[in-house]
Formats: C-alpha cells, structure tokens, sequence
C-alpha cells in the first residue's frame, strides 16, 4: 500500500479519492506513522467471496470445532456495533 505524508494529501486528497474510487488503498502517516487510510467506499464482488471463502476455512479450523450458527450470528451483530 503506498503511503503519503499528511501535508501532501491534504494538498492532493481530490487525486487520492480518485485513486481509491478505482481500487486503490493508500495509507496517510503523520511524523511517519500511519495514521489513516483511504479506502474504496465498495467492497468489490470478488473480494466478497475471498471473505466468505476465508471465513468457511476458519470455521473449519476453529478449534477443531465448527463455529455455531449462534456464534457466527453473535460476532455478525458485533461487527455492527
């Protein structure tokens, strides 16, 4: 992910949301350390089925145990907290 200071994309943030429009994440650092990021405002299709791909792996994994219904239902309702 490329990173730019704070100054500068202050200076070019029409550029920079051009950039993540098409995809693209960049990082904001401040004094060198990341501190924000731009990030496309949609999760593209394809990276859906990464996610849900990744997610069945570890519910497989979990453990040795698969993840509940009730589980997953519980960490679904905290991801929208």
């Amino acid at each position: 992910m490329p990173t730019i200071g704070l100054f500068e994309a202050k200076q070019k943030l029409s550029e920079l949301v051009e950039r993540a429009r098409s995809g693209e994440e960049i990082g904001i650092t401040r004094h060198g350390k990341l501190v924000a990021k731009i990030v496309p405002a949609e999760v593209k299709k394809d990276s859906w089925k990464a996610v849900f791909d990744d997610l069945d792996d570890y519910r497989k994994n979990l453990k040795g145990r698969p993840v509940t219904d009730e589980e997953m239902k519980e960490w679904i309702n905290e991801g929208r907290e």
